[in-house]
């Protein structure tokens, strides 16, 4: 059984907010990874909130770990811009569709964008960019899994978990000043 299918009795994810300059989010660590940074504004945290159960088979109680404590530090660091990478160990729950799509993701460097097509043709599906979209739109660890670099194809910004605004604020920081990151 793969790691993302096992059953977990019992398990609790152990979740505390964050307070980013852009947005409250929700933190959320299990078995020494993080595996929620999720807006609290957004609309579909319910979904996030029921697939992660479903993959995990865990529920939520506030508290803190380790892992939770690590990624608020680097967060901060990433906000102060001190920090480009992250390195806070995460667990991506989800099919195997969506986790090619988030370790792709994953490899969009710091001040960077791309389309959705150009994601779909990096995943060598490029008639699957609808599919690829959703697959973004479903990541629930944000930011540490820069869902946001990704925009549309005319250059524009495109939905986002935490809004437009943070979106736009979370490119911007990461945008080199020479070099706009969009139009």
């Amino acid at each position: 059984m793969r790691e993302t299918e096992r059953t977990v009795r019992n398990a609790v994810v152990r979740i505390r907010r964050y307070h980013s300059p852009c947005g409250d989010l929700m933190l959320g660590s299990l078995d020494g990874r993080l595996c929620l940074c999720d807006w609290i504004v957004e609309g579909h945290r319910d979904k996030v909130d029921k697939r992660l159960r479903k993959y995990l088979c865990a529920g939520y109680e506030e508290g803190t770990s380790e892992v939770l404590r690590q990624a608020c530090q680097e967060l901060d660091e990433y906000f102060l811009k001190r920090r480009t990478a992250f390195d806070v160990p995460l667990l991506l729950p989800g099919t195997d569709f969506q986790r090619k799509v988030w370790a792709k993701l994953l490899e969009i460097p710091y001040g960077k964008t791309v389309s959705y097509a150009e994601l779909s043709r990096m995943l060598g599906t490029p008639g699957a960019v609808r599919a690829v979209a959703n697959a973004n739109g479903a990541n629930a660890v944000s930011i540490f899994v820069p869902c946001h670099r990704v925009i549309g194809s005319d250059r524009s910004l495109t939905g986002y978990g935490g809004g437009l605004a943070a979106k736009k604020m979370l490119l911007e920081l990461e945008a080199d000043s020479a070099c706009p990151v969009f139009g």
